[in-house]
């Protein structure tokens, strides 16, 4: 699969997306959700990756924002097909049924930000800048930025940090809880990595129920949240892969999975 700005990377059973607009610290345009979305189509249909990463090319920026000449031609109603699309898209990348772990690298403001919290688990960087700055340009986060941040670093911190629009760096972040990990530049992606390989040691399925699980854990009462739980942990135990991991440890040995 090649993108004009996107680089898509099989291996094994994960893969990983890199933004791939250097010169434009991998500003969110058009082309580049389009892009995404096919990635995302073809990910919800491949029945052999387990795993994304998600990461931004050069030593820069993972990504630095929405592309401001395209932003500049909204008006109140395009605008609003601007937002919905990308934000769309986001939902879509956080809703998938396999772990989104964003490996941060550099600049991830505005929408570059809301990117990386559309992933379920984010590493950064040490020279890891995120922020909503749009403010500054006399608007507000339009991919999910007020929801999200919300949602990760509480009502009170998100609120500081988008009418501020301040940038705050990766150590900062991960004080927040905006940030899982914290790797030298250089070690990012193999960190990252080494953490999908240990994923995909685990039983997929079960990793699925996981995710689908949590995912819908912030839309449902705890009552329904726990009805959720007790339905997919019941799929689960009708699995091949339930029998294999249960017979695996009673006869200590390591278990062997094929997502059935």
């Amino acid at each position: 699969m090649t993108f004009e700005t996107l680089i898509f990377e099989k291996r094994n059973n994960y893969a990983i997306v890199t933004l791939n607009r250097p010169d434009k610290l991998n500003a969110l345009n058009k082309q580049l959700f389009d892009d995404l979305a096919e990635i995302v189509n073809h990910v919800e249909n491949a029945n052999d990756i387990y795993a994304l990463i998600l990461t931004g090319s050069g030593e820069k920026a993972f990504a630095a924002g929405a592309d401001i000449k395209e932003l500049n031609a909204c008006d109140s109603a395009t605008g609003k097909v601007f937002s919905k699309y990308g934000s769309d898209l986001m939902a879509r990348l956080e809703n998938l049924s396999i772990p989104v772990i964003a490996a941060v690298n550099g600049f991830a403001l505005g929408g570059g930000c809301e990117l990386a919290m559309s992933c379920h688990i984010r590493f950064a960087s040490d020279n890891a800048k995120f922020g909503q700055p749009e403010v500054n340009l006399g608007i507000i986060p339009g991919y999910g930025g007020t929801q999200r941040l919300t949602r990760i670093i509480g009502k009170s911190m998100a609120m500081e940090l988008i009418i501020s629009g301040n940038i705050i760096n990766a150590e900062e972040a991960l004080r927040l809880g905006l940030v899982n990990h914290v790797y030298p530049q250089a070690e990012l992606l193999s960190k990252t990595e080494e953490f999908v390989n240990a994923i995909l040691s685990k039983a997929p399925l079960a990793i699925k129920a996981a995710v689908a699980a949590i995912n819908k854990a912030e839309d449902l009462t705890l009552e329904n949240g726990l009805e959720l739980e007790s339905q997919l942990f019941g799929e689960t135990c009708g699995t091949d892969d339930f029998k294999e991991g249960t017979n695996a440890f009673l006869e200590k040995r390591k278990a062997v999975f094929n997502a059935k």
